[in-house]
């Protein structure tokens, strides 16, 4: 059986071999141009910041120290930020989930009346906006500044995630299953909480891993319609470090030397970015089986 197995497959031409040499070079640049820099930025936060100039620092970190994380940790700033975010990321990603099913399910329905005509309504969103300013006036109007409402419901469903919701519930529930339970008397409110949600549950955590990414990395939202720094998420407060270079006063209270102060910093900058990325990193584990699944469903066709 071996012999046979052997001559059956198929012998490899010179020019295949070469092919998929370089096919595989071309992957692992790409791959050390995307890792690489991640990796830099983890090793260079428990490494000393001269050694950092000095370029000393390139596969392993040198001189470790995790005086930026004990800095970090101690700021009750970081963890006021975190806390918002938290708290915004999942109220908003609620919301998110809920109007973006229901309205996906509903438009999913053949026997919604005048369904085309709300679906264009929705993609004309997507085209054409009211622009920053007019929606600042209404966000205010509705007394809705300096409140983590603010950040919520102005996005409470993305239209591109309700058309790939929505393709997702025509592909894959039957309407024989919808018309099976009318015959047993099953409301559609009870259809759409005791059938369709079970069966969704590939698309239910692409759309929450959607949303959560975009409120926890969303900062310009916050940046618009907050002032009270009580209520700024940690992804601004992250801004302020790296872009302003504002720097917490409590974390280099006790340092008096500027040069001292400005190597602080830097591993402050290196150590925030791993503390915000590690909740996202924590979360696409338990989300990963179901994530290609439920984008490969939901976008085969409109």
């Amino acid at each position: 059986m071996g012999l046979l197995a052997m001559k059956k497959t198929p012998r490899r031409s010179k020019e295949d071999k070469i092919f998929d040499l370089i096919n595989i070079f071309l992957v692992a640049i790409m791959v050390i141009l995307v890792v690489y820099p991640l990796y830099f930025i983890v090793i260079a936060s428990i490494s000393n910041p001269d050694m950092i100039y000095e370029g000393k620092v390139w596969l392993l970190p040198k001189d470790i120290t995790f005086e930026g994380y004990q800095r970090i940790f101690s700021d009750s700033k970081i963890w006021l930020g975190y806390k918002n975010s938290i708290i915004y990321t999942f109220v908003g990603t609620l919301v998110n989930v809920s109007c973006t099913l229901m309205a996906a399910y509903a438009l999913s329905r053949r026997d919604l009346y005048g369904r085309n005509l709300i679906m264009f309504l929705f993609l004309f969103t997507m085209f054409f906006s009211g622009g920053l300013i007019p929606t600042y006036l209404v966000v205010k109007d509705l007394g809705l500044l300096n409140t983590m409402w603010a950040l919520i419901l102005p996005k409470a469903v993305a239209v591109w995630n309700v058309i790939v919701a929505r393709t997702y519930f025509q592909t894959s529930i039957p309407n024989e299953l919808l018309e099976a339970a009318k015959i047993d008397g099953c409301s559609d409110a009870k259809f759409f909480w005791k059938i369709v949600l079970p069966l969704s549950k590939p698309i239910v955590a692409v759309m929450v891993l959607f949303y959560a990414v975009g409120h926890w990395n969303s900062y310009f939202d916050a940046l618009i319609y907050l002032n009270n720094e009580d209520l700024y998420p940690l992804q601004l407060i992250l801004r302020n470090i790296l872009i302003q270079n504002e720097a917490s006063t409590q974390m280099m209270s006790d340092i008096d030397s500027l040069a001292a102060k400005q190597r602080v910093s830097e591993l402050i900058k290196y150590g925030v970015i791993i503390v915000a990325s590690i909740p996202l990193l924590v979360l696409y584990p338990f989300v990963q089986k179901y994530f290609v699944k439920g984008v490969m469903i939901g976008g085969i066709k409109g």
